[in-house]
Order: C-alpha cells, then structure tokens, then sequence
C-alpha cells in the first residue's frame, strides 16, 4: 500500500512539475532550475497594507522568499537579501514572506530586526503549499517575464561569491 502510493505521488509529481530539469546543490542550499514554467497569479498584501500581484511586476525579476521567525538559517539570510534587492532596485522585486505566524507577532518581529523588505504574511501557509515550500528558507525565482527559473531550498549568502556569480547569471537571462 505504502510503495503504490509512494508510486503515485512520484507520477504526479511529474505531471505537476514538469518542467523541473536540473539540480545544484551548494553549501548548505539546494537550486531546483526550472525551464520557465509560467507561474499562476497570486495576490499578496504586506505588512504596510499594499498589494502585491505576481502579474503586475511582469518586467522584473522576482524572489518570493519564503521565512519564519524561528527559523534560525531564515533569519541569517535576510541580511543579503536585503543587499542584493538595495544591489538591484530597478531590475528585481523581492518578497519575504513569513510562514504562518501571526501577522502581530510578525510586525513586532521585523520591526526589532529593522528589516525594510515587503513582508508578506501567509498565515494558513496556503502559499507555501502552493509553491511546494516545506524547507526553510526557500525561494523563488521568477524571471521578467513570469517564469519560473528556480527554487533554491536553504540558506544562501545572495552576497558572498557562490550566491551573487548565481545571481547575476540569473538576472542577466532576467531581462
């Protein structure tokens, strides 16, 4: 019973994510490249209250980051993060968005951290489930024109050689 039904979830695995190719793993993270799968829309609300369609940011790149305030690796990659958005402010959107926490505690927590990225909150971790997030951190890569290129599970230095050489090469097939 168990391995018809590890059978199963693999054959629709591959019909969900077809368009998966290759992997990379890194120190500490795993890249999942894609072959520009287009994503469906989702509509996201920050902390501040403003909305966020996935549609109207067609033209940039964007990374859907998806933390938690215990998540120890989450919480060491924000800083990066910050940097290569404040690295790229016209060419790339990124979105942090916190897993499950209550919207309060997720308020006072990034105000103590001094973070200035959207914060995104999902509550139900309806998003998380959507985009097939159970590591974290993980994020999204969504190129200019809506596709997916990557998923990368795990902490990343955006900064440090390894995460920004990825990074570029990425935005450069962005544009």
């Amino acid at each position: 019973m168990h391995r018809n039904y590890a059978v199963l979830t693999f054959v629709l695995a591959c019909f969900a994510f077809p368009a998966a190719a290759t992997s990379v793993q890194g120190d500490g993270f795993l890249v999942q490249t894609w072959q520009g799968s287009k994503h469906s829309d989702s509509t996201l609300r920050d902390l501040q209250g403003r909305t966020w369609r996935l549609t109207d940011l067609r033209g940039k790149a964007v990374l859907l980051n998806f933390w938690a305030s215990w998540c120890e690796p989450c919480r060491a990659e924000m800083p990066s993060l910050q940097a290569l958005q404040q690295a790229h402010p016209q060419g790339l959107v990124v979105l942090a968005i916190n897993y499950r926490e209550a919207v309060p505690a997720v308020e006072t927590f990034v105000q103590r951290q001094g973070w200035a990225l959207p914060i995104v909150t999902d509550p139900e971790g309806a998003l998380a489930k959507r985009w097939g997030i159970g590591i974290f951190p993980s994020s999204v890569l969504i190129d200019a024109q809506g596709r997916v290129q990557a998923v990368v599970r795990g902490e990343v230095d955006w900064q440090a050689q390894q995460g920004a050489a990825w990074m570029q090469r990425w935005l450069g097939t962005a544009r």
